[in-house]
């Protein structure tokens, strides 16, 4: 087998992975697209997984690839990505969405990745071949979409309290199993427009560092874009139902007024994040917005604990697969 040859199966094992990464973040952030719809009840988990996956895939033609062009271009500089750089940063990913899986407990494969991506660039060049300006967006964001969750969650969760203040709460309860169909799409749609496009991001990074696309190209190949999306809708279907519980029920008790009202903060504030092109956390923003939802009815009303847990995952996200990356890394030196 000739170099060329052996270069070009590393890049399409490498292309594998990250659309196993995808499938996976879709398999592992599904509880975040359904827990609010099927812990309230309007559809049962087997219509909510397939109504979510839908809504993965047609955001496709509704974002810009703005999310893409950040994750390709806009955290390490030009010519330091290589297949082992690549694959270190996927392996970190992978793993710490493995360990949370298992245990059931929410975090976010986006800063996986981006975590992934640091340690493993760290690895080879240290922290001067990092863009400072697309780490601090990305880092900001660990905070500022669960609080923009948690406000918007808060004050539609008042609005609606407002409106419906001379209502029974059967009529609420009624209207809101429609609406909630409604929000549970558009949180979907945020969902795949935001997530699908990391992994299009890294792909694309892999093929520009591999000479396979121009780093002048203002797109990816129309191919990427699609695979990716295809398989966040695939990993959505089959659920991470370790996490729904979790999501659901266990950080406040929601009814499906509440669910619209968390789905419809989370939604707006993926739509922003995605329209200024930063890699955000679905599940930060869906927690943060299902935590202000139980806290503008009462605070009693969130387990504070849980929810403290799921903020420690979070915190441990970043430094832990950036540690895996850089391990994996050096092992990619060793094997390639």
């Amino acid at each position: 087998m000739t170099t060329v040859q052996a270069s070009l199966w590393l890049v399409i094992l490498l292309v594998g992975l990250a659309l196993a990464f995808d499938f996976m973040n879709g398999f592992h952030d599904a509880a975040n697209s359904i827990a609010t719809v099927v812990s309230t009840g309007v559809l049962k988990p087997a219509h909510a997984v397939l109504f979510a996956a839908f809504f993965n895939l047609i955001a496709i033609g509704v974002f810009h690839l703005s999310v893409a062009a950040t994750v390709g271009k806009g955290i390490v500089e030009p010519g330091i990505v290589d297949v082992h750089v690549v694959f270190g940063a996927l392996i970190g990913a992978i793993t710490w969405n493995l360990v949370t899986w298992y245990y059931g407990i929410p975090s976010s494969s986006s800063h996986a990745l981006i975590g992934g991506i640091v340690g493993s660039v760290m690895a080879k060049a240290g922290s001067g071949a990092l863009l400072g300006a697309g780490i601090l967006k990305t880092v900001a964001f660990i905070f500022v979409s669960p609080l923009l969750g948690f406000l918007l969650g808060a004050l539609m969760m008042v609005a609606v309290a407002w409106v419906f203040r001379l209502s029974t709460p059967s009529r609420v309860d009624r209207w809101f199993r429609r609406l909630q169909l409604v929000s549970a799409g558009a949180y979907s749609l945020g969902h795949g427009g935001n997530d699908a496009q990391k992994t299009i991001g890294i792909i694309w990074m892999l093929l520009i560092a591999t000479g396979h696309a121009a780093a002048g190209e203002a797109a990816p190949p129309a191919w990427t874009i699609v695979s990716c999306y295809t398989a966040i809708a695939l990993g959505t279907m089959f659920g991470g139902w370790r996490i729904v519980k979790t999501m659901g029920q266990k950080i406040t008790k929601l009814k499906p007024v509440g669910g619209f009202c968390a789905e419809t903060g989370g939604a707006l504030t993926l739509f922003l994040a995605t329209a200024l092109g930063i890699p955000v956390s679905t599940t930060h923003t869906i927690t943060g917005a299902i935590v202000g939802v139980g806290a503008a009815q009462r605070a009693s009303a969130v387990r504070w604990g849980v929810a403290g847990n799921i903020v420690w995952a979070w915190i441990f996200t970043i430094p832990a697969s950036a540690f895996v990356a850089a391990v994996a890394y050096w092992v990619s030196l060793q094997l390639f």
